[in-house]
């Protein structure tokens, strides 16, 4: 089959020829593809800074949508036909930028009838990784005052959506343009990441003290967030920064992990419009160097899709 992806690792995206996909184990689905996600942790996966179970030659992809074509002989919750997303890691066969894909059927979630492919593909990785900072790491709920640093991204715009749905108050940066969009979604306060006193401004929002929760979503900035977060507090952060302890504040640095029934009850809250991510930009599969390099130079806080 012909998928977009790497014939060694640091190498430029391509058309690439591989082997159509191998029989089914008894707890795997073979799916259709529809859409695939596009974004910038595709390029650690590129790069080999992301170990997904496989090495090149491989189709790149960590997240898909599409339509299940067969079933495994143990499988019994899905069956052919059924309209699924999912975050297939460790990856079984081939990732997700290809016309099918194996994955594990635990892994899988329903696609909401109201949700586009592009959506449904781009969603899984910042909706597992926002339930895993929101509900896990920081136990977000209606007392807390929580910053959400990075909120003008993907995955930061989910963790202002679904801090707002556990009943927090939320505090938000993003440059200007995202503003509007962020309020939308129910951040109670927005600030400029480019001024300089935005961390104090932050720690004033959240009373006396500071905030009670960060979750830091911008590359470098954890050391930022952590200025906002009172004695005792709690911080996540989904970069490769995370801060040093201090004054008695929990520290949580997340790295997305694959969970078919947590993606399960995000899709339904992003059915229930109560969560909320764009896709700005849809390439076909032959353009997936150019997606992909949409992806990492940003996107306005829109997602980037594949269709094979």
């Amino acid at each position: 089959m012909l998928a977009a992806g790497v014939q060694e690792l640091a190498a430029a995206v391509e058309t690439i020829d591989l082997p159509d996909p191998r029989p089914l184990a008894g707890d795997e689905v073979l799916i259709e593809v529809r859409a695939a996600g596009v974004a910038n942790w595709d390029e650690f996966v590129c790069t080999g800074q992301w170990d997904v179970g496989r090495t090149p030659p491989m189709a790149l992809g960590v997240a898909a949508a599409g339509v299940i074509a067969a079933v495994g002989e143990a499988v019994g919750k899905w069956k052919e036909g059924d309209e699924v997303l999912t975050h297939p890691l460790p990856l079984r066969d081939q990732g997700t930028w290809a016309p099918s894909l194996i994955a594990p059927a635990a892994l899988l979630a329903r696609k909401p009838d109201a949700v586009s492919w592009d959506v449904a593909a781009a969603f899984p990785v910042p909706a597992l990784t926002a339930a895993q900072v929101i509900d896990e790491a920081l136990g977000i709920h209606a007392d807390d005052v929580v910053l959400i640093h990075g909120g003008g991204g993907v995955t930061g715009g989910v963790l202002v959506s679904l801090a707002v749905v556990r009943g927090a108050e939320v505090i938000a940066t993003a440059s200007p343009a995202n503003h509007e969009r962020l309020s939308r979604l129910g951040a109670s306060h927005l600030l400029d990441y480019h001024d300089p006193g935005w961390p104090e401004e932050a720690r004033a929002l959240g009373g006396t003290s500071g905030v009670s929760a960060a979750a830091n979503a911008a590359p470098g900035g954890s050391a930022d967030a952590i200025r906002t977060v009172r004695d005792g507090g709690r911080l996540a952060t989904i970069t490769s920064d995370p801060p040093n302890e201090e004054r008695g504040i929990a520290i949580s640095s997340v790295i997305v992990r694959a969970d078919g029934p947590t993606l399960g009850a995000m899709a339904e809250l992003l059915a229930a419009g109560k969560l909320d991510i764009s896709v700005t930009a849809t390439y076909p599969l032959e353009d997936a160097a150019s997606a992909l390099a949409r992806a990492v130079g940003g996107g306005g806080g829109g997602a980037v899709a594949l269709r094979p």
